[in-house]
This record gives structure tokens, C-alpha cells and sequence, in this order.
């Protein structure tokens, strides 16, 4: 009977634990000691963030923005963000915070087709979801899945931030940036006050940094609470700023 049990727990483990290209990008995250060990030099990611580089040579925010995803996935940050909760949140803040609303202004402007507030829910529900534990912990084991969460966190936020900056009226896209912020802050200040750790990818390597897994979820969500509002804040400022000149207009001699 017990054999029975174990035999179908082991198939219902089998069972959920399916893999599309399972491995977990970038390592398992490194003790303190080899942290500048572990550059990320795979071929093809370099070749895409070159070609990207090409195509927006012109745009110097396109150049930028190619600068954060090589800070994000090519140095020892991508490592740090297989193994601590604290290091992916700094990775995803660069995406849909940084690297986004960069690539954002560096791509042909127009009118966006949809209205600010489906992107809005459309990026929010995409940033919530990747982080329900299912989801998190699948994307970590499995490269493939990975890759997926990449794209559409920077695919949603880049939609979004078009949508804000292109749009002429400077208090709707300032509303906006300000939502925004608050549903990262939202998620960060939920992440800081769970009472367990909620990731199984991250129950190991916070220890060999000095911390316990709860406390580096908390240090994660304090960042996202907090510092991440900082590029937020800056976009307010741009379109306040947009929005200002625009109202003085040129002035007449």
C-alpha cells in the first residue's frame, strides 16, 4: 500500500514538474566569492542584443536601452537573479521600468491604436502573474518558459509606455505613469509583508548571502516598493516637463 502511494506520488511530481527546455537560465545563482565570475556570454543572446544595437544606432535612448538589457542578461546580475529574489527584482525593474520606456521613445512615434488603459491592464496582469509562484518558479527551471516571461514583461511595458508618451494630453499620461507606480508598489509592499518565503527557486542560495529566503523576498519587495518608483518619477517629470513647454509656447521679442 505504501509502495502504491509513493509510486503515485512520484507520478503526480512527474506529472507537474513537465518541462518545455528545462534548465535554469543564467545558473543556479552564485555565493558571494564568484560573482564576477559569471558573465554571460551566450552567443545568441549577444548576436540579438547586437542586432538590436544596429537597428536603433541612430536613437540614442534605443542605445540605452540596449545598455540595460546588457546589464540585465549579459552581467553577473542575470546570475544573481536565478539565486535571490532581491536580484530578480532589480532584473524586472530594468525591464518594464527602465529598458521599456526607453525603447518606447526610441521606436517611430504614432498614435497608439488602443487606448492607454487596456496596455495599462494588459502590462499589470502580465507583472502580476509572472510573479504568482507557479509561474515564477516554472519560468526559473525552464528556459524556454524563461524566455517567455522576458519578452512579454518588456513586450507589454514597451506597449505601455508608447501609448503614455505618445499621447498629447500631458495629465492623462502623467495619471497613468502614477498608476503605474502604484500597482508595482502594491505588489512590492504584498511581497514584503508575506509571512513565508513564496518562491522554491530561491529557498537555497539567499543562505549563502547571509539571509534567509523570507528576508531576501522582503529586501525584494522592499526595492519594488520603493526604489522602483524612482524611474516612474522620472517619466512624470519628462512629460510635466513635455506638458510645460508645450503650454508657454515660443516666446515673441
Amino acid at each position: 500500500m505504501a509502495g502504491f502511494a509513493a509510486a503515485r506520488c512520484v507520478q503526480q511530481e512527474k506529472h507537474v514538474s513537465i518541462d518545455i527546455f528545462s534548465g535554469s537560465y543564467c545558473g543556479t545563482g552564485p555565493a558571494p566569492g564568484l560573482v564576477w565570475a559569471t558573465w554571460n556570454f551566450d552567443p545568441v543572446l549577444l548576436a540579438a542584443l547586437s542586432l538590436m544595437a544596429f537597428a536603433l544606432r541612430h536613437k540614442p535612448s534605443g542605445l540605452a536601452c540596449v545598455a540595460v538589457l546588457v546589464v540585465a542578461f549579459v552581467s553577473p546580475l542575470c546570475a544573481m537573479a536565478a539565486g535571490l529574489f532581491s536580484a530578480r527584482v532589480v532584473h524586472h525593474v530594468l525591464l518594464v521600468a527602465v529598458a521599456a520606456p526607453l525603447l518606447a521613445t526610441a521606436l517611430p512615434r504614432q498614435r497608439p491604436s488602443s487606448p492607454v488603459a487596456l496596455h495599462f491592464v494588459l502590462s499589470t496582469a502580465i507583472l502580476w502573474a509572472w510573479h504568482v509562484p507557479a509561474a515564477y518558479d516554472l519560468a526559473l527551471r525552464d528556459m524556454a518558459v524563461y524566455w517567455i516571461m522576458q519578452i512579454t514583461l518588456l513586450g507589454s511595458a514597451t506597449l505601455f509606455w508608447r501609448a503614455v508618451l505618445a499621447g498629447r494630453d500631458t495629465v492623462s499620461g502623467v495619471l497613468w505613469s502614477l498608476a503605474g507606480l502604484m500597482q508595482m508598489g502594491f505588489l512590492g509592499a504584498i511581497l514584503t509583508l508575506a509571512p513565508v518565503a513564496l518562491y522554491a527557486a530561491h529557498r537555497r542560495v539567499p543562505f549563502l548571502w547571509g539571509m534567509s529566503p523570507l528576508a531576501d523576498q522582503q529586501l525584494g519587495g522592499l526595492i519594488m516598493w520603493v526604489p522602483a518608483m524612482l524611474p516612474y518619477l522620472a517619466v512624470i517629470a519628462l512629460l510635466a516637463r513635455r506638458g510645460w513647454r508645450a503650454g508657454v509656447g515660443p516666446v515673441s521679442t
